[in-house]
């Protein structure tokens, strides 16, 4: 079983920054944030394997967003940058435990945050 707690979302104005963080408990291969805007689909943003640190983006968020792992606290965090209105959603944090999954695609993790809130004002 994992759990996964996310904190950090805020409201910040265009162009500022905020630190998402996501307390992992139990053995993921794969983590991703992903993204959901009020009636849009839940879309990926960023993923890292713990294993290899490997990491993955969203070209909406390539060059701005960057996401990494303690691995002495198990956490992940994804630090996010010169945001704008576009990136307001709820942001999920989520956990795929096989390592086979594609991790781009949200129905490939198993396991899932409450989500945190981002609001970026123009």
């Amino acid at each position: 079983q994992v759990q996964l707690v996310e904190s950090g979302g805020g409201l910040v104005q265009a162009g500022g920054s905020l630190r998402l963080s996501c307390a992992v408990s139990g053995r993921t291969y794969v983590m991703g944030w992903f993204r959901q805007a009020p009636g849009k689909e839940r879309e990926f943003a960023a993923a890292i394997r713990w294993s290899s640190g490997s990491t993955y983006y969203a070209d909406s968020v390539n060059g701005r967003f960057t996401i990494s792992v303690d691995n002495a606290q198990n956490m992940v965090f994804l630090q996010m940058n010169n945001l704008k209105p576009e990136d307001t959603a709820v942001y999920y944090c989520a956990a795929e435990t096989s390592g086979w999954g594609n991790y781009r695609r949200k129905d490939d993790y198993d396991y899932w945050g409450q989500g945190t809130q981002v609001t970026v004002s123009s």
